[in-house]
């Protein structure tokens, strides 16, 4: 144990000196508006060079200091939420390993050379979904790889394509990618959407969170989700004025409102904040395609800052209530543990845009840049919608979890003594109340004026009130049983599956390869190869064998006789 503890310990202190020197180099490259690229070429191909890239400016230098703080955070807590653990040692090596393919991911320029890292990722999260090995994480395992490896094929095939440019760094030549290789940029934008979980590839994200808490805390907020929204962010040159902008802008605009609708009616605590992170991502994408990158990298690092801290809140909890995640089987946990209470509802309020925590600076921005730009009647209502939805399902949560009666366990020990857990989430409220500031002081460093009328600028204010209003109005008429609600069962069904997408994602992964396999059975093992062979043989055996069996017991006459017979009877007929 003192050893677990010591790995522990050392690996968020080697952690966070990386993000310390990360974070300082990036203000410096800022500053000094320079950029270091370092190369290794390996194997001249024809006119081409495959060669290893590594790119070191502010945005992949920022990026990667809020991995490794995040990492270190998660890596410490993980010192007393995995202690009884068999397999501790295992789980801290794949987180190690997951963060390192994250570092390859963001510090690679070249294709070849993200490669590596995004199968990494893909890889170690698979190992990392299937950790405690049971038949439900077995299932959302597969759920996950095969729904990535989707995004792994396209990344692939783009490298192929993209040989006909000469090189494969896509920072340099995004540009030249225009409407012409239309097909370079449909393959990324599917690899995006199937590592940041985007429609119809949604179904994995909450799948996923059958996964150590720790490990959601990590994966789903700030590395694996956020890796295609990286990408679209280093390849967001080549979208610019482009046909696939509208596509892109519809998908994450319906995902967001989705995964809002989908929240409302979930009851599972880490699920929700999953579905949280999906409509999240959709903000991201959306405020991409409208040709805003860097407002969508700012969202980034402001998310994964509150989100990884609701991640360790529900985390603590779940731990302290014997491993139940249902939000109907919590409440009163203020009195037990007021200092988790507190970080989580900085988290949640941060999640809503409350005014000057970090997710104000960057939702209320993208809301804002949003209704400012030429979008249509349908991208415009999906944008206020999941708004108020994130605000309706934050409020149901901290009503259903914390404020209601007491209904957890009477073996539960509810407490905040365990530092080993309260101490990272403390960094991570700092980082939530006062990153957004800062971050927009430095991504931002000169004013822009945003000009609305009075209706659009108090527009997310009031939606955030009528969605908070309508969360907690709900959920007191769920708590005096009136089943009214249930009028709407097939409404609920369809939210609450993710329009079933869960379901259109597992049949044609496994019902049609059974039913082909199942008609294969019946005609050629139960049909043509019983038939020609063995019982086909085994007939005909047996046919031959009576026959002959029937000549060697002097049947002779009987045979002879018979045809006599029969040839007297074909005479007198031809007569």
């Amino acid at each position: 144990m003192i050893w677990k503890i010591y790995m522990n310990f050392s690996s968020m202190v080697f952690l966070m000196i990386i993000s310390i020197l990360s974070f300082t180099y990036s203000i410096y490259l800022i500053f000094s508006n320079s950029t270091t690229i370092i190369e290794w070429e390996f194997i001249p191909l024809n006119s081409s060079m495959i060669e290893f890239t590594i790119i070191f400016d502010w945005i992949s230098l920022m990026f990667l200091s809020l991995v490794c703080l995040i990492s270190a955070m998660v890596l410490f807590y993980s010192g007393e939420y995995m202690k009884n653990d068999k397999n501790m040692n295992r789980f801290m090596y794949l987180v190690i390993a997951f963060v390192f393919s994250m570092s390859m991911m963001i510090c690679s320029p070249n294709l070849i050379s993200i490669l590596l890292g995004w199968d990494g990722l893909g890889l170690v999260s698979y190992i990392l979904v299937i950790f405690y090995q049971n038949e439900k994480s077995a299932n959302a395992g597969m759920l996950t790889i095969l729904s990535n490896r989707i995004g792994d094929v396209a990344i692939l095939m783009s490298i192929g394509l993209m040989f006909t440019l000469g090189n494969w760094n896509f920072m340099l030549y995004a540009p030249l990618i225009t409407d012409d290789n239309i097909l370079i940029k449909s393959l990324v934008i599917l690899a995006a959407m199937t590592k940041s979980a985007q429609m119809p590839f949604s179904a994995w994200l909450p799948a996923a969170m059958a996964a150590p808490t720790p490990v959601s805390a990590l994966v789903h907020s700030s590395t694996l989700v956020t890796a295609g929204v990286y990408l679209l962010i280093r390849f967001s040159p080549a979208l610019e004025a482009s046909k696939t902008q509208s596509f892109l802008l519809l998908i994450s605009a319906l995902t967001m409102f989705m995964a809002g609708v989908s929240a409302n009616f979930e009851y599972d605590l880490k699920k929700i904040i999953a579905l949280s992170t999906l409509s999240q991502l959709g903000v991201m994408i959306s405020i991409l395609a409208l040709g805003f990158p860097l407002l969508a990298f700012f969202h980034l690092l402001t998310h994964a800052l509150f989100k990884a801290l609701l991640f360790l809140c529900a985390g603590v909890i779940i731990h302290n209530a014997k491993d139940y995640q249902d939000i109907r089987m919590m409440g009163s946990i203020p009195g037990f543990m007021p200092l988790t209470t507190m970080y989580m509802n900085i988290a949640n309020l941060a999640l809503c845009g409350a005014p000057f925590l970090a997710g104000f600076y960057s939702k209320d921005l993208i809301l804002e840049v949003a209704f400012m730009s030429n979008i249509n009647i349908i991208a415009f209502s999906l944008y206020v919608m999941a708004t108020g939805l994130t605000v309706s399902y934050t409020l149901r949560l901290i009503f259903l979890s914390l404020t209601t009666l007491f209904n957890t366990g009477s073996l539960s020990n509810m407490t905040d003594e365990t530092k080993t857990m309260t101490n990272p989430m403390m960094s991570l409220t700092l980082g939530a109340l006062m990153s957004g500031s800062l971050l927009s002081w430095l991504v931002f460093p000169n004013p822009h004026l945003i000009c609305l009328p009075f209706l659009f600028k108090t527009l997310p204010i009031t939606v955030t009130i009528i969605g908070a209003l309508m969360g907690y109005l709900l959920n007191i008429l769920k708590t005096n049983h009136n089943m009214k609600s249930l009028a709407l069962y097939p409404v609920k069904v369809f939210s609450s599956s993710m329009w079933f997408m869960p379901l259109l994602s597992t049949l044609p992964a496994s019902l049609t390869p059974l039913k082909i396999s199942s008609i294969l059975q019946k005609a050629m093992d139960k049909g043509w190869s019983e038939s020609l062979g063995s019982q086909g043989i085994y007939r005909n055996s047996m046919s031959m064998s009576l026959k002959i069996q029937t000549m060697q017991e002097n049947s002779i006459k009987l045979v002879m006789s018979s045809f006599f017979i029969w040839l007297i009877i074909i005479m007198f007929v031809m007569i």
